[in-house]
């Protein structure tokens, strides 16, 4: 894995939304006092949720705030991949690379990536996306597919083809609104495509194909007598 190195360019403050700041104080009474420090997690995620990505000023205002070492948060977020440590587009594509989906055509998206957004790692220049390749995202099944992330939450586009991926882009780079889950009309969630061809069988499901159930005794042994 490559280093995780904060950005060279640093905003000079953070500070929360009045919603955000609520937020936090309510999680903070959640714990034991002395144990404030394991809300670092949710509070850098609010974090990014805030701001995009997780900057320096952000880690020292939640290290003041939970009363614990700077580098202590600093630690968590080099440490996990989920912390964005530059700023990242609007919608930021997270591409899976492992092997499910580079088998079923994860590099063409990777291209489609280039094509419509630049290197990796890089906001095009209307601030719209930026893209990174990440590990195992959860819907092998569904590959190859893509997160896309924004500030209202994450979300997964799944059966994708180069075509439809640079389609899909289109459509976000335009404000459109993009089904989410899978491009495969034939497909539904995540089952095999087309209608269904086992367990169709209505007697499975009210009872009828199994024998009536029947009383087990009591295998306890009786009580002993006063």
């Amino acid at each position: 894995m490559a280093a995780r190195r904060p950005a060279k360019d640093q905003p000079a403050s953070f500070t929360w939304t009045a919603e955000n700041q609520a937020w936090c104080e309510a999680q903070i009474r959640k714990y034991p006092e002395g144990r404030q420090a394991s809300c670092v997690i949710p509070f850098l995620w609010r974090g990014q949720k805030q701001e995009g990505w997780c900057s320096i000023p952000m880690m020292e205002a939640i290290a003041r705030q939970l009363d614990m070492p700077y580098i202590r948060v600093y630690e968590v977020a080099t440490f996990y991949t989920m912390f964005n440590l530059a700023p990242v587009g609007e919608y930021f594509v997270q591409l899976c690379g492992t092997t499910p989906c580079m088998l079923r055509g994860s590099s063409e998206l990777r291209e489609v990536c280039k094509k419509v957004i630049g290197d990796e790692n890089h906001v095009s220049g209307d601030g719209k996306f930026s893209w990174l390749e990440v590990e195992c995202l959860g819907a092998c099944c569904n590959a190859p597919m893509v997160q896309i992330s924004t500030k209202d939450g994450d979300h997964y586009y799944e059966d994708l083809t180069p075509a439809i991926f640079e389609d899909l882009l289109a459509k976000l780079r335009r404000g459109e609104t993009v089904k989410t889950g899978t491009q495969n009309p034939k497909r539904h969630t995540s089952d095999p495509e087309g209608d269904n061809t086992t367990l169709t069988d209505p007697s499975l499901y009210d009872g009828s194909a199994g024998e009536p159930l029947r009383e087990i005794p009591n295998s306890q042994p009786a009580a002993p007598a006063e």
